[in-house]
């Protein structure tokens, strides 16, 4: 975490690009954040959002004369809205966003971030590709899908399995993750037998469709590296065709273990079809302030929710930030903003164009 805000810190400084100022620093400054507020990730993330910038704007230690103030934007399931959104908080006087939520969006809005030099701090948007070399405005401040890739391969290692059937969604982050996974296995003499791509609105009869292609394989180990909203039927439609039944090994990434720790009350149907599943789970190391968020969460969310890693990624992104930002304007930082004329052609696209 310590890198991580210095190189907050120092993309501030390229960003401002200006230093050394004798202006104390400003009463307040905007931070942008998008996320689709209905989601699995995104109603946690949303509190835990909230409730950390009212923690650090209370912390005289932290921004003592600055306050931090969050403009939220819902995309709505929408990455075109997300595109947009962050766009528009680009053009503002936004000193950083977190954001976006899909590693399908970071990949287009990366290269945006990089030209217009706004840092991009993003806790879900997990594709090994997304790296600081290629793309330095932008900051994944949680865990790399590369670390739960080689576990999985791990896994499959310790238990002597050779081959995987892999089962993801077909989009940047599903095929960039399968192809971490490969990589990770054929380090390890193992391989995946089968690719079974669905697309990103899989209905139940694609999903059975491919789970049918997928029974036909030789392998009975199979991973399942999906989005959240439609992962779920995978297995109610294998439990369907029998293939929850003993000698099948299911392994599924950490959007399960997302759903489990955030879904309290899952319907009785639903446990049993995912009963002998594995899943990961992102590591959050165990602290005193971990554990006093983890008390106060009921608390902030009426005991409507449960408490996901990315939870716990998202309150760290704001206090990221917010350290990266005091330690700015310590150093005599001063952060300024001029309009950029090639905004002048971002908004006035035609909607439909009929020729």
């Amino acid at each position: 975490m310590q890198q991580i805000r210095l190189l907050l810190c120092c993309l501030i400084l390229a960003a401002a690009a200006v230093c050394s100022s004798t202006l104390p620093p400003p009463e307040s400054v905007n931070i942008g954040v998008v996320l689709s507020f209905r989601s699995i990730i995104g109603k946690v993330s949303k509190i835990a959002i909230q409730a950390a910038v009212a923690d650090v704007n209370s912390d005289p230690t932290v921004l003592p004369r600055t306050k931090l103030l969050a403009s939220l934007h819902d995309t709505n399931f929408s990455g075109f809205l997300g595109i947009i959104e962050v766009l528009r908080l680009m053009e503002t006087q936004t000193v950083a966003v977190i954001g976006p939520q899909s590693s399908v969006t970071a990949h287009v809005l990366s290269f945006i971030a990089n030209e217009l030099r706004v840092p991009m701090l993003s806790f879900s948007a997990t594709d090994p590709t997304l790296n600081s070399l290629q793309f330095p405005f932008f900051v994944m401040t949680s865990q790399s899908d590369l670390y739960q890739m080689a576990a999985v391969a791990d896994i499959v290692e310790h238990y002597g399995w050779r081959e995987v059937i892999a089962i993801y969604g077909d989009d940047d982050h599903g095929r960039n993750g399968i192809s971490a996974l490969g990589d990770q296995l054929a380090a390890r003499r193992c391989r995946i037998s089968f690719k079974a791509p669905l697309g990103t609105k899989a209905t139940r009869e694609e999903i059975t469709d491919v789970l049918v292609q997928a029974a036909m394989g030789e392998s009975r180990i199979l991973l399942v590296h999906v989005p959240d909203y439609w992962g779920p039927m995978v297995f109610a439609v294998a439990r369907y065709l029998g293939m929850m039944n003993p000698g099948y090994v299911w392994i599924a990434t950490n959007w399960f273990s997302t759903i489990l720790d955030t879904e309290l009350d899952l319907a009785p149907e639903a446990v049993e079809d995912v009963q002998g599943v594995l899943t990961l789970r992102m590591h959050t190391p165990d602290s005193e302030l971990k554990a006093e968020f983890v008390n106060r969460w009921a608390n902030l969310t009426g005991g409507a929710m449960g408490l996901s890693a990315y939870g716990l990624y998202a309150y760290d992104t704001v206090w990221i930030l917010a350290r990266a930002l005091d330690a700015f304007f310590a150093q005599g930082g001063n952060i300024s903003f001029s309009e950029d004329s090639r905004f002048d052609y971002v908004f006035f696209m035609p909607a439909r164009c009929l020729i």
